[in-house]
């Protein structure tokens, strides 16, 4: 057929065009991309002053959406696989002291005590996912009830064991282990150390750390941010399994019927989540070098904060691992830029409740234009 028939071919009235305005508009990604603009402008403009920007600023803030991030990126691939993960939080402070007392409280090598760590975190994420799958039960009400008995058994041990809720020391017998600086080390030292000597960034200027940069290297805990964002990402967008995800998510039945394994997904995720919970533990162990019985408190609903505000549809079936991404990053600036702005620090919390709204409302909105629903 000529160019000038296929031009004069009626358009198929069954075949809905998109404008490309709409495209853009329905975007996961869209809601977290607004918003990181929107609060690097607010900062720019009333804390360029204040030291946000400069090396250590810009470390301060990295840390915190790190942190962030890490839980986001498992609980974004859980939320689109049509499930919830409340323990997130609680696994934290579990993990963190299993760690210390396998390795502070009972001398186990710290290498053998992150690997058991991580061994007993992730078959605890796949029992979530068992009892869910096999009693039908809500995810919302298991992992619930995972939450306290997490919770519960991390204030209890060191109780029993250590007669405290605080366990240290662990920084002290890490010092030579091979495996805690994959969690607690830096990365790039002689790099910002060049960089410190050509005065590109700060030094100190007095005392035995004279000449050395303020900002030394790159923490572990931003590597494990940056690494389980590209792998989540690759794993939703390029690979059937992230297919499976999505499908598992939007329709479970309809998933069935054209074979995919929608059980077997939805505890892959769950056990990833509490893999992404146990590093975060594990890098926090290391920085502090104790444990706590109170780490990880609401840690579970920043994490599904960022998941929404990076565009994820609470029914399952829709999101993306950037969009996370991106709202933890919002996360880390405003926790921190709150600070620098000189503006009281509890107003973050009404900051994620406002946030929160914002984004459920954007991705309801979403979901109808998606959808076609009125």
């Amino acid at each position: 057929m000529s160019t000038t028939a296929q031009a004069q071919t009626p358009a198929d009235e069954r075949v809905k065009e998109i404008s490309a305005f709409r495209k853009a508009l329905i975007r996961p990604e869209l809601g977290g991309i607004c918003g990181t603009i929107i609060v690097f402008a607010f900062f720019l403009l009333f804390a360029h002053d204040s030291g946000m920007f400069n090396s250590q600023g810009v470390i301060n803030w990295s840390v915190v959406s790190a942190q962030f991030t890490i839980i986001a990126v498992g609980a974004c691939l859980l939320m689109i696989a049509g499930e919830f993960d409340l323990s997130v939080g609680s696994m934290i402070g579990f993990a963190g002291m299993m760690i210390a007392i396998f390795s502070a409280t009972m001398d186990w090598p710290v290498w053998l005590a992150i690997i058991t760590t991580f061994a007993l975190c992730i078959s605890l994420g796949a029992l979530n996912g068992f009892i869910v799958i096999r009693t039908g039960l809500p995810s919302f009400i298991v992992t619930l009830a995972f939450l306290f008995i997490l919770r519960g058994f991390t204030i209890y041990f060191p109780q029993l064991i250590e007669r405290k809720t605080i366990i240290g020391g662990i920084k002290d017998i890490s010092a030579n282990d091979w495996l805690a600086p994959v969690f607690g080390g830096k990365i790039l030292t002689g790099f910002f150390q060049w960089l410190g000597e050509i005065g590109a960034i700060a030094t100190f200027e007095r005392g035995n750390l004279a000449g050395k940069p303020v900002v030394d290297g790159i923490p572990m805990l931003i590597v494990w941010a940056i690494a389980l964002v590209i792998f989540g990402h690759v794993l939703l967008t390029k690979t059937r399994f992230g297919n499976w995800i999505f499908a598992s998510g939007g329709d479970a039945q309809a998933a069935r019927y054209v074979g995919v394994p929608v059980n077997r997904v939805k505890i892959l995720m769950f056990m990833f989540t509490a893999f992404c919970a146990t590093v975060f533990a594990t890098c926090q162990v290391m920085e502090f070098g104790s444990a706590g019985a109170d780490r990880g408190l609401l840690k579970e609903f920043e994490a599904i904060i960022a998941v929404v505000i990076g565009g994820a549809l609470l029914t399952g079936g829709y999101g993306s691992v950037i969009g996370a991404a991106l709202g933890a990053l919002i996360f880390g600036v405003v926790q921190q830029g709150l600070f620098f702005a000189g503006v009281e620090s509890s107003l973050f919390r009404v900051f994620l409740g406002v946030l929160l709204l914002m984004a459920v409302i954007l991705n309801t909105y979403i979901r109808r234009m998606i959808t076609g629903e009125r």
